[in-house]
């Protein structure tokens, strides 16, 4: 009796230590995914004007321009994240700016290497999905990390470095560093991001998409700047002091 329980006991032991190895392996195996910056064209991209919304696409009622900052603002609950959103599509790019949480507690975000998707919803019209966005989303304030729209949805990256430099209604300049399958991210010249997929299957070309969460309340949220370098020519972030 003795001796099948020791027998048992060392079974669960091998299969316990060989568990733990595959979890090991599975973060090695992920963290040894590195796809290479793409070669482009280097181009520097003013993406707002600071007067009008030229090159953007969204609800003219929840996107407007006062005073050289692009808002966004709802007053009646959204069922789906809404996005203004480029008409042009990007791969790697650098992409620095500021924005701003005005009203509300509910995180903002930029949205990329995806792609614009109403039919999240069945009536893309009527629960307003026209805008929604699935694909890669860094998020700030409130709630700081990395997230899969329509996707994995959270993402393993900490947002406790962001969150000791983040504003939580003031003004945070933001950069972020797309390249191959690595994003990095500086919050108020500190690195706070900086992490590869792991399945870059799911990395594609698309449009940069400014967010406004869905809520139950009105929220505000600003943006401004929004200066963008495609295929950067320095692997490295620039703001960070």
């Amino acid at each position: 009796m003795r001796r099948n329980f020791l027998v048992s006991l060392a079974m669960l032991t091998l299969f316990g230590a060989l568990a733990l190895q595959g979890v090991a392996d599975e973060k090695k195996n992920a963290a040894d995914v590195v796809v290479p910056p793409r070669e482009g064209d280097t181009k520097n991209v003013d993406l707002f004007d600071g007067k009008t919304l030229e090159g953007w696409q969204g609800y003219k009622d929840l996107w407007s321009v006062k005073d050289g900052e692009i808002v966004g603002r709802n007053e009646k609950p959204l069922t789906f994240s809404t996005y203004l959103h480029t008409n042009d599509k990007y791969s790697d790019f650098r992409l620095t700016f500021s924005a701003k949480l005005v009203e509300s507690e509910m995180h903002s975000g930029i949205a990329f290497w995806g792609e614009v998707k109403p039919d999240v919803s069945k009536q893309p019209k009527k629960d307003r999905s026209e805008h929604t966005y699935a694909g890669h989303l860094v998020m700030f304030p409130s709630g700081y990390g990395l997230y899969d729209l329509f996707g994995r949805n959270g993402l393993p990256v900490n947002g406790k470095p962001a969150q000791k430099v983040g504003k939580q209604h003031d003004w945070n300049d933001i950069e972020i560093l797309a390249q191959g399958n690595r994003i990095r991210v500086a919050i108020n010249g500190v690195q706070v991001v900086d992490w590869r997929d792991p399945e870059p299957n799911r990395i594609k070309e698309g449009p940069i998409g400014l967010q406004l969460h869905s809520n139950k309340v009105a929220q505000e949220v600003r943006f401004k700047g929004l200066k963008l370098e495609t295929f950067p020519k320095e692997n490295k972030l620039l703001t960070v002091k």
